[in-house]
């Protein structure tokens, strides 16, 4: 029986098929798994961050917090005030003379 660990892209978070992809060993020891090209050119040689890219899994994650922080911080917007129906109808009366 074969097992089959699933992998991950180091960049975008996306899930390697069996067979795919580049595996990317650095000097230190530590291995880095990449999908696609593109993923493995913005991590080694543009040096972008993935949760400063939106298309990635944390580019998403990050996006969605700022949205939730957002609307955390801002002030609800209250309900207008209804006024009352004798006040309405007084207000549209001309004043009486004596």
């Amino acid at each position: 029986m074969i097992v089959v660990e699933t992998r991950y892209c180091s960049f975008c978070g996306s899930k390697i098929e069996f067979g795919t992809g580049k595996m990317y060993i650095r000097k230190d020891g530590s291995v880095l798994y990449f999908d696609t090209s593109k993923c493995e050119k913005n991590f080694l040689k543009l040096h972008r961050e993935p949760r400063r890219v939106r298309w990635t899994e944390e580019g998403r994650e990050e996006k969605a917090q700022r949205i939730k922080f957002s609307k955390e911080s801002e002030p609800k917007p209250s309900a207008p005030k209804v006024e009352a129906k004798e006040e309405v109808e007084a207000a549209a009366e001309p004043p009486k003379e004596i």
